[in-house]
């Protein structure tokens, strides 16, 4: 299976972004989805999480309220909306796939090569 995220770029502080991360290969309902960032000299962190069929999700602190995920079985596509941006939500966004389950670290099935997003204040 494979993971291609896109939508990523350049926005200035409380702009929006709207990532979205396509399936191919995989059943994609079958697996719980999960959107990580990697910001400059940080470690990659959980940022939101998403049930297989979409009726659960789960959020990182320091996104709830902003960001919001959701997903689209029949397009084998999971989506980031993210709104009110700041600087350190800087970072390359990553999306996951896992088995069966959300998960929250890194412990993943599938992974995409990920997509940069850069907030300038």
């Amino acid at each position: 299976g494979q993971l291609a995220e896109s939508g990523g770029g350049s926005v200035r502080a409380g702009g929006s972004l709207r990532l979205s991360c396509a399936a191919s290969g995989l059943t994609f309902s079958r697996y719980g989805l999960t959107w990580f960032r990697h910001a400059p000299g940080k470690e990659r962190k959980f940022v939101a999480g998403i049930s297989m069929s979409g009726d659960s999700s789960n959020y990182a602190d320091s996104v709830k309220g902003r960001f919001t995920i959701s997903r689209d079985n029949a397009k084998n596509t999971v989506y980031l909306q993210m709104n009110s941006l700041k600087p350190e939500d800087t970072a390359v966004y990553y999306c996951a796939a896992t088995l069966g389950r959300i998960t929250t670290t890194l412990e993943a099935d599938y992974w995409g090569r990920g997509t940069q997003v850069a907030v300038s204040s």
